[in-house]
Protein backbone atom coordinates (compact mmCIF):
# COMPACT_ATOMS: atom_id res chain seq x y z
CA UNK A 1 0.00 0.00 0.00
CA UNK A 2 1.76 3.20 -1.35
CA UNK A 3 1.82 6.29 0.98
CA UNK A 4 -0.63 8.84 -0.78
CA UNK A 5 -2.82 5.88 -0.43
CA UNK A 6 -2.54 5.70 3.76
CA UNK A 7 -2.61 9.67 3.90
CA UNK A 8 -6.25 9.95 1.79
CA UNK A 9 -7.68 6.79 4.12
CA UNK A 10 -10.06 8.07 7.30
CA UNK A 11 -9.59 7.50 10.81
CA UNK A 12 -11.09 3.28 11.12
CA UNK A 13 -13.70 4.87 13.53
CA UNK A 14 -15.34 6.73 10.34
CA UNK A 15 -15.56 3.76 8.44
CA UNK A 16 -16.83 1.20 11.09
CA UNK A 17 -19.69 3.46 12.33
CA UNK A 18 -20.30 4.18 8.62
CA UNK A 19 -21.33 0.60 8.02
CA UNK A 20 -22.98 0.31 11.43
CA UNK A 21 -25.26 2.95 10.47
CA UNK A 22 -26.19 1.74 7.12
CA UNK A 23 -27.12 -1.71 9.09
CA UNK A 24 -28.93 0.37 11.33
CA UNK A 25 -30.86 2.00 8.14
CA UNK A 26 -31.60 -1.54 6.62
CA UNK A 27 -32.99 -3.07 10.26
CA UNK A 28 -35.08 0.24 10.52
CA UNK A 29 -36.57 -0.42 7.26
CA UNK A 30 -37.40 -4.00 7.24
CA UNK A 31 -38.89 -3.36 10.38
CA UNK A 32 -41.55 -1.08 8.57
CA UNK A 33 -41.63 -3.25 5.66
CA UNK A 34 -42.60 -6.24 8.16
CA UNK A 35 -45.39 -3.90 10.09
CA UNK A 36 -46.84 -2.77 6.42
CA UNK A 37 -46.40 -6.01 5.75
CA UNK A 38 -48.82 -7.47 8.54
CA UNK A 39 -51.12 -4.87 8.19
CA UNK A 40 -52.38 -4.98 4.02
CA UNK A 41 -52.93 -8.10 5.26
CA UNK A 42 -54.63 -7.80 8.68
CA UNK A 43 -56.15 -4.48 8.48
CA UNK A 44 -59.02 -3.51 6.54
CA UNK A 45 -58.22 0.49 6.29
CA UNK A 46 -54.24 0.18 5.80
CA UNK A 47 -53.20 1.81 3.44
CA UNK A 48 -49.51 2.63 3.24
CA UNK A 49 -47.77 6.25 2.73
CA UNK A 50 -46.22 4.58 -0.38
CA UNK A 51 -49.06 3.35 -2.66
CA UNK A 52 -48.83 6.12 -4.62
CA UNK A 53 -49.72 5.08 -7.84
CA UNK A 54 -50.20 1.55 -9.89
CA UNK A 55 -46.30 1.54 -10.50
CA UNK A 56 -45.59 2.90 -7.39
CA UNK A 57 -47.03 1.02 -4.73
CA UNK A 58 -45.91 -0.42 -1.80
CA UNK A 59 -49.23 -2.30 -0.84
CA UNK A 60 -48.87 -4.31 -4.28
CA UNK A 61 -45.64 -5.87 -3.75
CA UNK A 62 -46.85 -6.58 -0.36
CA UNK A 63 -49.79 -8.66 -1.51
CA UNK A 64 -47.49 -10.08 -4.17
CA UNK A 65 -46.79 -14.04 -3.85
CA UNK A 66 -42.75 -12.57 -4.25
CA UNK A 67 -42.78 -11.19 -0.81
CA UNK A 68 -42.67 -14.26 0.74
CA UNK A 69 -39.73 -16.50 0.96
CA UNK A 70 -39.43 -19.89 2.62
CA UNK A 71 -42.83 -19.35 4.36
CA UNK A 72 -41.55 -16.27 6.01
CA UNK A 73 -42.07 -12.27 5.04
CA UNK A 74 -39.12 -11.18 2.80
CA UNK A 75 -39.13 -8.28 5.52
CA UNK A 76 -38.66 -10.42 8.16
CA UNK A 77 -35.83 -12.20 6.43
CA UNK A 78 -34.51 -8.45 6.21
CA UNK A 79 -34.45 -7.82 10.07
CA UNK A 80 -32.81 -11.04 10.55
CA UNK A 81 -30.01 -10.71 7.99
CA UNK A 82 -29.14 -6.84 9.22
CA UNK A 83 -29.23 -8.44 12.72
CA UNK A 84 -26.69 -10.95 11.64
CA UNK A 85 -24.32 -8.47 10.35
CA UNK A 86 -24.74 -5.88 13.27
CA UNK A 87 -23.92 -9.01 15.64
CA UNK A 88 -20.98 -9.89 13.62
CA UNK A 89 -19.52 -6.14 14.05
CA UNK A 90 -20.22 -6.13 17.62
CA UNK A 91 -18.98 -9.32 18.47
CA UNK A 92 -15.66 -8.05 16.13
CA UNK A 93 -15.09 -4.62 17.42
CA UNK A 94 -12.49 -5.37 20.07
CA UNK A 95 -10.89 -7.92 18.25
CA UNK A 96 -6.84 -6.98 17.38
CA UNK A 97 -7.23 -7.17 13.83
CA UNK A 98 -10.76 -5.75 13.31
CA UNK A 99 -9.32 -3.43 10.27
CA UNK A 100 -8.91 -6.56 8.55
CA UNK A 101 -10.89 -9.05 9.96
CA UNK A 102 -14.93 -9.37 8.91
CA UNK A 103 -14.90 -7.13 6.09
CA UNK A 104 -14.37 -9.89 3.40
CA UNK A 105 -16.90 -11.83 5.53
CA UNK A 106 -19.13 -8.86 5.67
CA UNK A 107 -18.32 -8.25 1.49
CA UNK A 108 -19.43 -11.64 0.49
CA UNK A 109 -22.72 -11.12 2.47
CA UNK A 110 -23.66 -8.31 1.63
CA UNK A 111 -22.57 -9.57 -2.40
CA UNK A 112 -25.43 -11.52 -1.58
CA UNK A 113 -28.03 -9.22 -0.50
CA UNK A 114 -27.42 -7.61 -3.59
CA UNK A 115 -27.75 -10.11 -5.90
CA UNK A 116 -31.30 -10.75 -4.02
CA UNK A 117 -31.74 -7.18 -4.67
CA UNK A 118 -31.91 -7.13 -7.98
CA UNK A 119 -33.23 -10.19 -8.01
CA UNK A 120 -36.70 -8.92 -6.52
CA UNK A 121 -36.24 -6.03 -8.61
CA UNK A 122 -36.47 -7.48 -11.62
CA UNK A 123 -39.56 -9.37 -10.66
CA UNK A 124 -41.22 -5.94 -9.44
CA UNK A 125 -40.59 -4.79 -13.09
CA UNK A 126 -41.17 -7.67 -15.09
CA UNK A 127 -43.76 -10.06 -13.01
CA UNK A 128 -45.35 -7.67 -10.63
CA UNK A 129 -45.31 -4.26 -12.48
CA UNK A 130 -45.41 -1.85 -9.30
CA UNK A 131 -42.29 -0.88 -7.44
CA UNK A 132 -41.88 -0.54 -3.23
CA UNK A 133 -40.11 2.70 -2.38
CA UNK A 134 -38.90 1.15 1.08
CA UNK A 135 -38.11 -1.80 -0.68
CA UNK A 136 -35.82 0.16 -2.91
CA UNK A 137 -34.33 1.59 0.37
CA UNK A 138 -33.39 -1.65 1.25
CA UNK A 139 -32.08 -1.90 -2.20
CA UNK A 140 -29.63 1.03 -1.83
CA UNK A 141 -28.75 -0.58 1.50
CA UNK A 142 -27.34 -3.48 0.36
CA UNK A 143 -25.32 -1.85 -2.11
CA UNK A 144 -24.07 0.36 -0.18
CA UNK A 145 -23.15 -2.01 2.35
CA UNK A 146 -21.19 -3.81 -0.05
CA UNK A 147 -19.64 -0.83 -1.50
CA UNK A 148 -18.22 0.19 2.16
CA UNK A 149 -16.81 -3.25 3.02
CA UNK A 150 -15.05 -2.78 0.01
CA UNK A 151 -13.54 -0.15 0.71
CA UNK A 152 -12.53 -0.58 4.30
CA UNK A 153 -11.02 -3.81 3.28
CA UNK A 154 -8.97 -2.18 0.49
CA UNK A 155 -7.89 0.94 2.39
CA UNK A 156 -6.30 -1.42 5.74
CA UNK A 157 -5.19 -4.76 3.93
CA UNK A 158 -3.77 -4.85 0.15
CA UNK A 159 -4.57 -9.02 -0.09
CA UNK A 160 -7.16 -10.24 -2.39
CA UNK A 161 -10.70 -10.17 -1.05
CA UNK A 162 -11.12 -14.41 -1.22
CA UNK A 163 -7.54 -15.12 0.42
CA UNK A 164 -9.47 -12.59 2.84
CA UNK A 165 -12.35 -14.80 3.58
CA UNK A 166 -10.47 -17.54 3.81
CA UNK A 167 -8.45 -15.86 6.68
CA UNK A 168 -11.89 -14.76 8.27
CA UNK A 169 -12.95 -18.99 7.88
CA UNK A 170 -9.44 -19.84 9.13
CA UNK A 171 -10.05 -17.54 12.20
CA UNK A 172 -13.68 -18.96 12.97
CA UNK A 173 -12.06 -22.14 12.84
CA UNK A 174 -9.80 -21.20 15.35
CA UNK A 175 -12.51 -20.33 17.93
CA UNK A 176 -14.93 -23.54 17.73
CA UNK A 177 -16.86 -22.68 20.77
CA UNK A 178 -17.47 -19.47 19.96
CA UNK A 179 -18.41 -19.71 16.29
CA UNK A 180 -20.87 -22.59 17.72
CA UNK A 181 -22.38 -20.30 20.30
CA UNK A 182 -23.05 -17.17 17.45
CA UNK A 183 -24.63 -19.64 15.05
CA UNK A 184 -26.68 -21.13 16.78
CA UNK A 185 -27.77 -17.68 18.71
CA UNK A 186 -28.97 -16.93 15.16
CA UNK A 187 -30.64 -20.34 14.41
CA UNK A 188 -32.52 -20.31 17.21
CA UNK A 189 -34.03 -16.75 16.31
CA UNK A 190 -34.94 -18.16 13.14
CA UNK A 191 -36.23 -20.72 14.43
CA UNK A 192 -38.23 -18.31 16.72
CA UNK A 193 -39.76 -15.69 13.86
CA UNK A 194 -40.98 -19.31 12.75
CA UNK A 195 -42.50 -20.29 16.04
CA UNK A 196 -44.22 -16.69 16.75
CA UNK A 197 -45.13 -15.61 13.00
CA UNK A 198 -48.57 -16.90 11.49
CA UNK A 199 -48.97 -17.08 8.09
CA UNK A 200 -51.27 -14.32 8.21
CA UNK A 201 -50.81 -14.01 4.57
CA UNK A 202 -52.50 -16.93 3.46
CA UNK A 203 -56.08 -15.43 4.39
CA UNK A 204 -57.50 -18.91 5.23
CA UNK A 205 -61.10 -17.41 5.35
CA UNK A 206 -63.43 -20.15 4.75
CA UNK A 207 -66.33 -18.64 3.23
CA UNK A 208 -69.61 -20.44 3.39
CA UNK A 209 -73.21 -19.61 2.50
CA UNK A 210 -74.77 -22.44 4.61
CA UNK A 211 -77.55 -20.70 6.66
CA UNK A 212 -77.42 -17.59 4.67
CA UNK A 213 -79.94 -15.89 2.58
CA UNK A 214 -79.06 -15.93 -1.25
CA UNK A 215 -80.81 -14.59 -4.52
CA UNK A 216 -80.86 -11.70 -7.02
CA UNK A 217 -81.71 -8.40 -7.22
CA UNK A 218 -84.84 -7.27 -9.16
CA UNK A 219 -82.17 -6.18 -12.05
CA UNK A 220 -80.42 -9.58 -11.63
CA UNK A 221 -77.46 -9.19 -9.30
CA UNK A 222 -76.20 -11.75 -7.19
CA UNK A 223 -76.70 -11.04 -3.50
CA UNK A 224 -75.98 -12.72 0.06
CA UNK A 225 -77.13 -12.32 4.00
CA UNK A 226 -80.37 -10.41 4.64
CA UNK A 227 -84.19 -10.53 2.74
CA UNK A 228 -84.79 -7.34 4.61
CA UNK A 229 -81.55 -5.62 5.12
CA UNK A 230 -81.21 -2.77 7.15
CA UNK A 231 -77.80 -1.97 5.27
CA UNK A 232 -77.74 -2.47 1.43
CA UNK A 233 -73.49 -2.88 0.09
CA UNK A 234 -72.96 -2.71 -3.73
CA UNK A 235 -69.43 -4.22 -4.28
CA UNK A 236 -67.97 -3.54 -7.08
CA UNK A 237 -64.97 -6.22 -7.52
CA UNK A 238 -62.36 -7.83 -9.52
CA UNK A 239 -61.29 -10.89 -8.73
CA UNK A 240 -57.42 -10.36 -9.33
CA UNK A 241 -57.52 -7.39 -6.87
CA UNK A 242 -56.33 -8.07 -3.47
CA UNK A 243 -58.26 -5.01 -1.81
CA UNK A 244 -61.36 -6.28 -2.99
CA UNK A 245 -60.57 -9.79 -1.95
CA UNK A 246 -59.62 -8.60 1.76
CA UNK A 247 -62.64 -6.56 1.80
CA UNK A 248 -64.83 -9.29 0.52
CA UNK A 249 -63.56 -11.29 3.03
CA UNK A 250 -64.21 -9.36 5.56
CA UNK A 251 -68.00 -8.37 5.00
CA UNK A 252 -68.66 -11.70 4.15
CA UNK A 253 -67.47 -12.36 7.96
CA UNK A 254 -69.19 -9.53 9.43
CA UNK A 255 -73.23 -10.31 7.56
CA UNK A 256 -72.18 -13.92 9.21
CA UNK A 257 -72.18 -12.69 12.30
CA UNK A 258 -75.48 -10.35 11.28
CA UNK A 259 -77.43 -12.62 8.81
CA UNK A 260 -80.46 -11.14 9.40
CA UNK A 261 -79.11 -7.21 8.93
CA UNK A 262 -76.44 -6.67 6.38
CA UNK A 263 -77.03 -7.30 2.29
CA UNK A 264 -74.41 -7.86 0.03
CA UNK A 265 -74.61 -7.13 -3.79
CA UNK A 266 -71.86 -8.67 -6.04
CA UNK A 267 -71.01 -6.46 -9.23
CA UNK A 268 -68.09 -6.98 -12.06
CA UNK A 269 -65.23 -4.09 -12.40
CA UNK A 270 -62.65 -5.98 -13.93
CA UNK A 271 -59.28 -3.87 -14.14
CA UNK A 272 -58.79 -5.75 -17.45
CA UNK A 273 -58.20 -3.69 -20.32
CA UNK A 274 -60.07 -6.29 -22.97
CA UNK A 275 -63.17 -5.80 -21.36
CA UNK A 276 -62.57 -1.78 -19.49
CA UNK A 277 -62.48 1.25 -21.08
CA UNK A 278 -61.21 2.82 -18.64
CA UNK A 279 -58.08 0.98 -18.42
CA UNK A 280 -55.45 2.12 -21.33
CA UNK A 281 -52.79 -0.66 -20.54
CA UNK A 282 -52.36 -4.02 -19.84
CA UNK A 283 -53.74 -4.46 -16.02
CA UNK A 284 -55.06 -7.74 -14.54
CA UNK A 285 -55.20 -9.42 -17.38
CA UNK A 286 -57.93 -12.19 -17.47
CA UNK A 287 -59.70 -10.74 -14.59
CA UNK A 288 -62.58 -10.37 -17.43
CA UNK A 289 -62.76 -13.52 -18.44
CA UNK A 290 -62.71 -14.39 -14.26
CA UNK A 291 -65.66 -12.40 -14.12
CA UNK A 292 -67.34 -14.14 -17.54
CA UNK A 293 -66.79 -17.22 -15.85
CA UNK A 294 -69.02 -15.87 -12.39
CA UNK A 295 -71.84 -14.22 -14.46
CA UNK A 296 -72.31 -18.27 -16.31
CA UNK A 297 -72.05 -19.42 -12.95
CA UNK A 298 -74.96 -17.21 -12.12
CA UNK A 299 -77.18 -17.90 -14.61
CA UNK A 300 -76.32 -21.76 -13.28
CA UNK A 301 -77.30 -20.75 -9.59
CA UNK A 302 -73.72 -22.06 -8.80
CA UNK A 303 -72.65 -17.83 -8.14
CA UNK A 304 -71.51 -17.89 -4.98
CA UNK A 305 -69.53 -21.33 -4.89
CA UNK A 306 -67.88 -20.08 -7.91
CA UNK A 307 -67.17 -16.54 -6.35
CA UNK A 308 -65.55 -18.02 -3.52
CA UNK A 309 -63.48 -20.08 -5.24
CA UNK A 310 -62.44 -17.19 -7.72
CA UNK A 311 -61.04 -14.37 -4.62
CA UNK A 312 -59.42 -17.61 -3.11
CA UNK A 313 -57.09 -17.43 -6.22
CA UNK A 314 -53.64 -16.25 -6.67
CA UNK A 315 -52.70 -16.68 -3.12
CA UNK A 316 -49.59 -19.12 -4.26
CA UNK A 317 -47.97 -18.59 -7.41
CA UNK A 318 -50.41 -21.23 -9.26
CA UNK A 319 -52.37 -21.34 -12.47
CA UNK A 320 -55.75 -21.24 -12.56
CA UNK A 321 -57.22 -24.55 -13.30
CA UNK A 322 -60.91 -24.46 -14.84
CA UNK A 323 -61.35 -27.95 -14.95
CA UNK A 324 -60.88 -28.57 -11.48
CA UNK A 325 -62.82 -25.48 -10.20
CA UNK A 326 -65.83 -26.89 -12.74
CA UNK A 327 -65.50 -30.28 -11.16
CA UNK A 328 -65.42 -28.51 -7.57
CA UNK A 329 -68.50 -27.03 -7.94
CA UNK A 330 -70.28 -29.42 -10.23
CA UNK A 331 -70.28 -27.20 -13.56
CA UNK A 332 -69.40 -28.45 -17.31
CA UNK A 333 -66.01 -27.64 -17.77
CA UNK A 334 -66.79 -27.54 -21.59
CA UNK A 335 -69.71 -24.82 -21.38
CA UNK A 336 -67.84 -22.83 -18.96
CA UNK A 337 -65.13 -22.55 -20.70
CA UNK A 338 -67.08 -21.24 -23.84
CA UNK A 339 -69.48 -18.88 -20.97
CA UNK A 340 -66.45 -15.86 -21.58
CA UNK A 341 -67.44 -15.77 -25.44
CA UNK A 342 -71.41 -16.41 -25.02
CA UNK A 343 -72.79 -12.28 -26.12
CA UNK A 344 -75.10 -12.72 -23.38
CA UNK A 345 -72.75 -13.29 -20.44
CA UNK A 346 -70.89 -10.29 -22.74
CA UNK A 347 -73.51 -8.05 -22.49
CA UNK A 348 -74.04 -8.54 -18.91
CA UNK A 349 -70.18 -7.73 -17.97
CA UNK A 350 -70.59 -4.55 -19.88
CA UNK A 351 -73.31 -3.60 -17.99
CA UNK A 352 -71.85 -3.69 -15.05
CA UNK A 353 -68.47 -2.06 -15.83
CA UNK A 354 -70.94 0.90 -17.63
CA UNK A 355 -72.55 1.16 -14.00
CA UNK A 356 -69.22 1.49 -12.29
CA UNK A 357 -68.67 4.03 -14.64
CA UNK A 358 -71.62 5.95 -14.17
CA UNK A 359 -70.96 5.78 -10.28
CA UNK A 360 -66.96 7.25 -11.39
CA UNK A 361 -65.21 4.13 -10.66
CA UNK A 362 -61.36 4.39 -12.07
CA UNK A 363 -60.29 1.57 -9.50
CA UNK A 364 -61.58 -1.41 -7.34
CA UNK A 365 -63.34 -1.77 -5.03
CA UNK A 366 -65.69 0.49 -4.65
CA UNK A 367 -68.73 0.36 -2.71
CA UNK A 368 -72.24 2.03 -3.34
CA UNK A 369 -74.47 2.57 0.15
CA UNK A 370 -76.87 4.57 -0.10
CA UNK A 371 -76.82 6.30 -3.09
CA UNK A 372 -73.01 6.99 -2.56
CA UNK A 373 -69.78 5.62 -4.12
CA UNK A 374 -67.22 4.62 -1.47
CA UNK A 375 -63.50 3.77 -3.15
CA UNK A 376 -61.53 1.55 -1.46
CA UNK A 377 -63.16 0.41 1.84
CA UNK A 378 -66.24 1.20 3.66
CA UNK A 379 -65.92 3.89 6.16
CA UNK A 380 -65.75 2.83 9.34
CA UNK A 381 -68.60 4.85 10.45
CA UNK A 382 -71.14 3.06 8.42
CA UNK A 383 -70.15 -0.50 9.99
CA UNK A 384 -69.89 0.41 13.29
CA UNK A 385 -73.28 -0.16 14.97
CA UNK A 386 -72.98 -3.83 13.50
Amino acid sequence: MSEATFVKRLPFNVYFSTVVMIGLIGLADSIYLSISHYRVYTDMTYQSFCAISRAINCDTVSQSPYSILFNLPLSVWGILGYLFVLALMAVAWNHRNTKKNIWPTLFFISLAFSIHSLALGLISSLIINSYCIMCIVSYAVNFAMLFYCWLIYRRFESDSMINGFWTDLKGYARQPRRTIVFLSAFALLILAAYAMIPSYWHMDVKLSTAGMATGRTADGHPWIGAEQPELTITEFSDYQCFQCKKMHFYLRQLIADNPGRIRLIHRHFPMDHNVNPIVNAPFHIGSGKLAKIALFALEKEKFWEVNDHLFHLNEEKKTFNLRKMAADVDLDVVMLAASVNHPYIKARLSQDIREGMKWGMTGTPGFVIEGKLYSGQVPAHILERF
